[in-house]
């Protein structure tokens, strides 16, 4: 075998042919002529990528696999997956000096950066040849955001990187655009990036996220400086005060410092405890933002109410540094097994009166929540449902207890005078079911052939376009938002016109960038709104493809992404569509249609009897009703 043939897994066979794991098991059983491994393990046996793409063909199982991906192949054929992340930063490294001297040969290159190349990494000039054809095709910045995309995916339980809806929030919430920005515990680099500042800094404990964060940054244009260190015990950026830092630390972290540090004047209020390394971040950044300047970090929810914290909790309220406690959903953040928080800090300004009120959110899974209550609290405006302000003074008791859930109530509980009406709505409903789903027969044994969307794009028959990370100021416009889209009801945002926005014209289809939080893709009934933060649109050529039979495989091809914690980053090009005529998809786009219509009847219908059920039960207990 070649020293530079690339071999693959079965996982990587699955995605490459956009099926499961369990069916490349299945080929392999059933198969004869399947290809042998070539390497691996008994348990994690290896295949050849040209004698794999070989099988797909003659079984007509085969999908066009991107140049990107064969890309990926070859840096993970390159070294083992430990060193993985020194091949993602040499394939930046050449991606750099690629687009710094577009004009210089693959060989001359890899002669200039043979000297850089980090121990157990197999790099050839064909390898940086390979790297230099994609930058060329894909641009230097995608591809190498391809490259990264697939490292977290394939090492998400270890990077532990922040999901990007989170960093875009954290980002908003500290109007980090266009300022000097640092993130003292800044892994590959994701807030930084999301943060658009202009000037990053960050400091990674781990020397190969360090140098990759480094990488990504310059890729992306950002004048940056990214350290590697401890951050507590070894401060890369002593006496800097930026505008604003972002952060997710490590959680639990018992060998944090605490004896070594116990004088370090950082801790402004009080000795972090041994057991409180987030108490400790929270300082550190608060010790390197300037006065008036927002730190915006992710915390453990026990955290706010663990008793050998309450010293250092209550010393930041009397302050006024605190100024809002946002918790996310379980899992929002891989680092946290429960529901994490996102608490929101201000440094002090000398002579400053401190404030009175500390503001709380019960966000979930709705970051449009979060945002918002945070702008409201900010502006002195009313504040939206789920969130609500607390007097500081209420929280300085015994236990300085910060916990959301005990301040904020999460849902309103139906009153019994409600269940009359309900029981009639959930009846009508009830009897309106049947119309709605649609008769399907069994058919065994076809396999229809399949394309992809990325390829229909290349053809033309469809357009892809993404919302933008920040919209405008306050204005006329009308916003589809992420929530509008969950809920399917009509755009609730506003924005101010402004170049590069994306218009929603009807029958276009509208997903969302980040899945498995209940979001599911729509063809557009109207025209005119705008279209919002992290959200898809597919714009279809209505002679060529139906845009209902285009939701429809959206949704069949959910798992067609990158893995973020517990969601997944949709990618529609890898979403695979079958190959039929424009009047046989049209057929399939009112069945579709159908089950997605039966689907929100019966979500409606849900939220109707859990409603209903709370109603009957207290009325039943406080007396308000009685048994017929």
């Amino acid at each position: 075998m070649m020293h530079d043939e690339v071999m693959v897994n079965a996982a990587d066979i699955a995605r490459l042919a956009d099926v499961g794991r369990a069916a490349v098991s299945n080929w392999r059983k059933r198969f004869d002529d399947f290809p042998q491994p070539v390497g691996g393990s008994a348990s994690s046996p290896a295949f050849s990528l040209a004698e794999v793409e070989s099988w797909l063909r003659r079984h007509d199982r085969y999908v066009e696999v991107a140049p990107i991906e064969r890309l990926w192949q070859r840096l993970r054929a390159s070294t083992d997956d430990l060193r993985l992340g020194d091949a993602v930063g040499f394939a930046g490294t050449v991606l750099l000096h690629q687009r710094q001297a577009p004009d210089l040969n693959a060989k001359t290159l890899f002669k200039r950066l043979s000297p850089t190349v980090p121990d157990g990494l197999d790099v050839s000039a064909e390898l940086v040849g390979a790297i230099t054809e994609v930058g060329r095709a894909e641009g230097s910045v995608a591809a190498f955001d391809g490259i990264c995309d697939r490292y977290v995916s394939l090492h998400s339980r270890r990077l532990l990187t922040t999901p990007r809806g989170v960093a875009d929030l954290m980002a908003r919430i500290g109007d980090t655009a266009g300022r000097v920005v640092l993130d003292p515990a800044c892994g590959i680099g994701t807030l930084l990036l999301r943060s658009a500042g202009a000037r990053t800094l960050g400091q990674e404990v781990n020397e190969s996220a360090a140098r990759l964060a480094g990488i990504r940054l310059r890729l992306h244009g950002h004048d940056s400086c990214v350290e590697t260190g401890d951050s507590l015990r070894a401060d890369a950026f002593p006496g800097e005060q930026a505008d604003v830092v972002v952060c997710n630390p490590p959680f639990n972290e018992r060998g944090w410092g605490y004896e070594e540090l116990a004088n370090d004047p950082r801790w402004e209020y009080g000795l972090p405890p041994r057991g409180e390394s987030e108490l400790a971040w929270v300082q550190h950044c608060l010790a390197h933002v300037r006065p008036g300047g927002l730190v915006v970090i992710v915390m453990p929810g026990v955290a706010a109410s663990r008793r050998a914290g309450r010293r250092v909790r209550g010393n930041l309220l009397r302050a006024g540094a605190l100024r809002a406690i946002i918790t996310l959903s379980v899992g929002a953040t891989p680092a946290s097994s429960g529901a994490p928080d996102l608490w929101v800090l201000r440094r002090p300004e000398p002579g400053a009166q401190p404030p009175s009120e500390v503001l709380m959110v019960h966000a979930g899974e709705d970051l449009a929540l979060a945002e918002a209550s945070w702008q409201a609290f900010r502006d002195g405006r009313d504040l939206p449902e789920g969130s609500d302000t607390v007097r500081i003074i209420d929280l300085l008791d015994e236990e300085i207890d910060l916990t959301v859930g005990q301040r904020i109530s999460v849902l309103d509980q139906p009153g019994s005078s409600s269940f009359t009406a309900l029981r009639e709505k959930a009846m009508a409903m009830t009897g309106s079911l049947n119309s709605i789903l649609p008769r399907l027969s069994a058919v065994r044994g076809h396999e229809p052939a399949m394309s992809s969307l990325g390829e229909l794009a290349r053809a033309g028959a469809v357009t892809i376009l993404q919302g933008p990370l920040k919209l405008p100021g306050d204005g006329d416009l009308p916003v589809l938002t992420a929530k509008d889209l969950l809920l399917g009801r009509a755009p609730t945002g506003r924005s101010a016109d402004a170049p590069g926005l994306v218009r929603v014209e009807r029958d276009d289809v509208v997903a969302p960038v980040v899945t498995g939080s209940g979001s599911v893709p729509r063809v557009m009934t109207e025209s005119g709104a705008v279209l919002g933060p992290q959200l898809l649109l597919i714009r279809t050529d209505p002679d060529r493809l139906d845009p209902h039979f285009l939701v429809g495989c959206l949704r069949a091809a959910g798992g067609s992404g990158i893995r973020l914690g517990s969601s997944m980053r949709l990618d529609p090009r890898r979403a695979r569509l079958p190959r039929l005529p424009i009047d046989e998809q049209r057929r399939y786009g009112v069945v579709f249609r159908q089950l997605l219509a039966y689907e929100d009847a019966t979500r409606a219908l849900r939220e109707i009897s859990d409603n209903l059920v709370a109603a009957g039960i207290d009325g039943l207990f406080d007396g308000s009703l009685r048994p017929d």
